[in-house]
């Protein structure tokens, strides 16, 4: 299935290695599942071949070799508690934390369950509006004030919203984005429909329960988290957006290392528990697993929803999505958890049916020596950057080299780009225009991309090439983010022209003023 554009309101689109699995010694039966203990905190994951937990080795090494096609980062699968797949597609690297984009919205759920298990938050019935008591709310009526936290968490709060889900632009988050306060601007929305009557993918629901959990808890959505919920699973504190002072982006915005989202795959697949103790509320697990909620996909009609979830019921698969194939997909009925991190959109049920097909037994398979070499061989591909193709270099390298390029308003969100493409190493500085700041570093002028230094975005990632004497391609790649951007920089005499595409597909073209030096 392809889902388009599930959206995080995140709008400035600029900004291990490998081991071979072949070496399995011959089981009688499967290991005995790894089950949370007292060590758990420190505890790292253990790994095993595919075949010691009843997987077939060349079906994974087909499913590594696919995910080249469909721009994969990573592709972690667990089964039994184990690691059977830990794959890492150059240049990205398992120390670099992943955006999971819209799988936020299930840690997010995650919280206000803890808080219902708690008893900080009475009920999932309890009325939306009641918590913003402090506000003056626009389009209040008898609809709105029925608004629940299960509605919410279902998205079916009613609330008019474009988010673009299924292609559509999404003019609701542009919207926000542009709005100096976010959660007045989600609580004023019309109402389109009755609460509970229909499915609207709507992230200003998830912000409404960040900022519910920063009601009740006196702290932010993510500091909360820390506490109740990453540190309890071994988790270090990661990097989560805020979009204002002590208020954490609901639905997007949190960075993970591949790892670390399956320990979170791990606690739904154990029902909610954790090291003995019980982390969701009894029954919060199985709503999910019996999603009821129909969201109406056109390009898959069973596809329900519950608690910031979806489910494939006749597949048996729980998700959390993200924008751009972000997944941590389980498989309740086979003991098996995925994760998935990318930059392009995938087939859901695909995805599913290669992974549940690459099981072909309860117990350990014998040794599959000719398949874990194909693994094995996959996953050091996918560990090397394949290099682009490097023209020569026209004299018109040294001509622009160090000169500063400004720009004017654009949906690149640019102000300004110099290259120095005759220096040593090869640099950049550019500077984005919404907020204001200066990103610099290396640019790989021989087919590999460099890597700068880690930002609260990711590691930014550059490599440029010559299509012709006059035109310079500039790719730049958010490494550990979830899309890539190629633009194209055109020069005639003393002027230049940058076009490429934004985040949203739109063709952008603006042309640079009068050129100086830095």
């Amino acid at each position: 299935m392809q889902v388009q554009r599930l959206a995080l309101p995140m709008l400035a689109g600029l900004v291990l290695a490998a081991s071979a699995l072949s070496g399995a010694v011959q089981a009688q039966g499967a290991a005995e599942p790894v089950r949370p203990t007292s060590q758990w905190q420190a505890w790292q994951w253990q790994t095993s071949t595919p075949e010691e937990q009843g997987m077939d080795s060349a079906a994974l090494a087909r499913l590594v070799n696919d995910g080249t096609a469909h721009s994969l980062d990573s592709l972690l699968i667990a089964r039994h508690g184990r690691i059977v797949l830990d794959a890492y597609y150059a240049p990205y690297t398992p120390e670099i934390p992943h955006l999971f984009n819209s799988v936020t919205k299930a840690v997010t759920g995650t919280l206000v369950a803890m808080l219902l298990r708690d008893g900080v938050l009475d009920s999932l019935d309890h009325r939306m509006v009641d918590f913003f008591g402090d506000r003056t709310i626009a389009n209040l009526d008898d609809r709105k004030r029925a608004i629940t936290v299960q509605s919410m968490l279902d998205m079916t709060s009613g609330m008019a919203w474009t988010e673009g889900v299924e292609g559509a632009r999404p003019d609701s988050l542009i919207e926000w984005g542009r709005n100096p306060d976010a959660i007045q601007f989600i609580l004023d929305r019309p109402m389109a429909k009755a609460p509970g009557e229909a499915f609207y993918y709507n992230t200003g629901n998830a912000q409404l329960l960040a900022a519910i959990i920063n009601k009740l808890t006196g702290m932010s959505a993510r500091d909360y988290a820390v506490t109740k919920l990453f540190r309890p699973l071994g988790i270090a504190a990661p990097y989560w957006h805020s979009i204002g002072p002590g208020l954490t982006q609901g639905g997007g915005g949190l960075q993970l290392a591949p790892r670390d989202a399956a320990r979170i795959g791990l606690l739904y697949l154990h029902d909610g528990e954790w090291d003995g103790q019980r982390l969701l509320p009894t029954g919060w697990v199985d709503r999910i697993r019996h999603a009821a909620t129909e969201m109406h996909a056109s390009s898959d009609p069973s596809l329900r929803y519950a608690n910031f979830f979806w489910v494939m019921p006749q597949r048996q698969v729980v998700m959390a999505v993200g924008d751009r194939c972000q997944l941590v997909m389980l498989f309740p009925a086979l003991d098996i958890v995925t994760v998935v991190t990318a930059r392009d959109y995938c087939s859901f049920g695909k995805m599913a049916d290669e992974i549940s097909g690459a099981v072909k037994s309860d117990t350990a398979l014998p040794v599959n020596s000719v398949g874990g070499n194909q693994l094995a061989s996959a996953l050091r591909d996918i560990a090397t950057e394949k290099l682009s193709t490097v023209g020569a270099v026209p004299e018109t390298a040294a001509a622009i080299s160090g000169k500063t390029w400004r720009f004017p308003a654009n949906g690149f969100n640019l102000r300004a780009l110099t290259l120095h493409l005759t220096d040593q190493p090869a640099h950049y500085e550019l500077e984005t225009a919404t907020p204001v700041t200066t990103l610099a570093g290396p640019i790989g002028l021989d087919g590999a991309y460099r890597l700068g230094q880690p930002t609260a975005l990711g590691v930014m990632a550059l490599r440029g090439t010559w299509q012709d004497n006059q035109t310079f391609a500039i790719d730049l790649r958010l490494v550990g983010g979830d899309t890539d951007r190629r633009w194209l920089l055109s020069f005639d005499g003393g002027k230049a022209r940058l076009s490429g595409k934004d985040r949203f597909g739109g063709v952008v073209q603006v042309d640079a003023d009068a050129p100086g030096a830095r």
